[in-house]
């Protein structure tokens, strides 16, 4: 299910008489003058609510001798809520521009001709922060304290709380040999 088709039907489940007709075709197919008298509102009412439905696919409509019965399209419940959400979404362009977006202005708000002016307290911009200082470190090498110091100390003063930081986020990796930066896909495992 689409994230237009679920917009229509989470619409339609949030009206308490649809909610009902629904709750009655749950239990057995039903023609409009049944659900008005079972749910005590007018025939067009209900006709209004159904085409509401259908237009949602939340029921069908089918002929029986002289009635149009309606019955609950099953298949559209068994969905699951986090299966929609967890679909691709139709603006993912545009909430990637977004993102980016904010990346640079949390960049351009905290680095200077290259230094890092001041440390982030919020914790989503400190890490985008450490990540713009991750580049600086190569993959697949092996650093000591000291070269990791060095290199953090030309973005800032304070290198201890970088590098702290930057282990803390999982960029930095260490061992009792010394550090290297971590693999982005996060199957990185000790290997000195």
């Amino acid at each position: 299910m689409n994230e237009a088709a679920a917009l229509r039907l989470f619409k339609c489940l949030s009206d308490k008489s649809r909610l009902q007709i629904l709750k009655s075709l749950a239990i057995e197919d039903m023609y409009v003058e049944r659900l008005a008298e079972r749910l005590g509102i007018s025939a067009p009412t209900v006709s209004f609510h159904l085409k509401k439905l259908s237009d949602a696919g939340a029921v069908t409509a089918y002929k029986r001798q002289y009635y149009t019965m309606y019955s609950l399209n099953r298949n559209v419940f068994e969905t699951r809520i986090l299966d929609i959400l967890q679909e691709e979404s139709d603006e993912i362009g545009l909430q990637q521009q977004r993102d980016a977006e904010y990346r640079q202005k949390v960049i351009d708000a905290f680095f200077e001709y290259g230094k890092l002016k001041s440390i982030p307290a919020q914790q989503k911009k400190k890490r985008i922060v450490l990540e713009v200082l991750v580049q600086a470190f190569e993959q697949d090498r092996l650093y000591s304290e000291r070269e990791v110091n060095l290199l953090l100390a030309d973005f800032h003063d304070d290198f201890c709380t970088l590098r702290r930081d930057m282990v803390g986020e999982q960029l930095l990796n260490r061992s009792a040999k010394g550090y290297w930066r971590a693999k982005t896909d996060g199957s990185e495992k000790e290997r000195w």
